[in-house]
């Protein structure tokens, strides 16, 4: 394994792993009040843009980070999107 490819797995990891505890603290908490919804909307369709790009160029490390990502920046936009009763059911139905 080369340091280019130890890098880019470094950057998959740390891109990965940021999104894991805000989503698990929005499903504890169901708080969202603090987060930036146009922010989200733009990262998720930013995450959305490098899975297509990965998928297009056949690069797995890209599909797979960016799809993961893109899975929670998405569950993130449509829990501060959502309303009180919708974020329960939301959770209801996650758990």
């Amino acid at each position: 394994m080369n340091w280019i490819t130890v890098i880019g797995f470094g950057a998959a990891l740390c891109s990965t792993v940021s999104f894991v505890p805000q989503a698990w603290r929005i499903l504890k908490t169901r708080d969202t009040a603090a987060l930036s919804a146009p922010m989200y909307a733009i990262t998720t369709i930013g995450f959305l843009l490098w899975l297509l790009y990965g998928i297009l160029k056949g690069e797995w490390p890209l599909i797979l980070t960016n799809g993961i990502c893109f899975v929670l920046a998405g569950f993130i936009l449509a829990m501060t999107l959502a309303s009180p009763r919708q974020k329960a059911a939301i959770v209801k139905a996650l758990k």
